[in-house]
């Protein structure tokens, strides 16, 4: 029988190895994963607003109006106002290149991580996490 503890102590390891090779990596261009993640959902999400791309990112409001008025300060992405006191979110030219570069470098992280693992293993391994987090409650 699989001890289920063991088992989610084995995905938080993986999740946290990924975390800390790809921060690592992305330093080299200048941006952390933090950064890099919320680029990537402002991509996926233009114009949304900054409740939206926090529950997008993981985040909390208050830790993705932080995050994003950093972004902003680096000229990586634009502000503009949406509806009532809505704040739309929309990448600049230099935060596309920082996106860029960014994929560039995780292909490869992503790559070396899961080298491991034959094509067959990384679909199972895809299909049991999509099964484990479709309809999974949000906090």
């Amino acid at each position: 029988m699989t001890n289920l503890e063991v088992l989610g102590q084995a995905i938080k390891r993986a999740q946290f190895r990924n975390h800390r090779t790809m921060d690592a990596a992305l330093r080299d261009i200048g941006i952390s994963l933090v950064q890099w993640d919320a680029l990537r959902a402002i991509e996926r999400m233009p114009h949304a607003s900054g409740h939206d791309l926090a529950i997008a990112t993981f985040q909390s409001d208050q830790s993705f109006g932080t995050l994003a008025s950093r972004l902003l300060a680096r000229g990586l992405i634009a502000r503009s106002a949406g509806q009532g006191r809505r704040l739309e979110h929309a990448l600049t030219e230099s935060g596309r290149a920082a996106l860029r570069e960014g994929y560039q470098i995780a292909f490869g992280v992503l790559d070396e991580l899961f080298a491991p693992l034959d094509e067959e293993q990384r679909a199972a391994l895809l299909e049991a996490l999509q099964v484990l987090t479709t309809d999974a409650p949000s906090s």
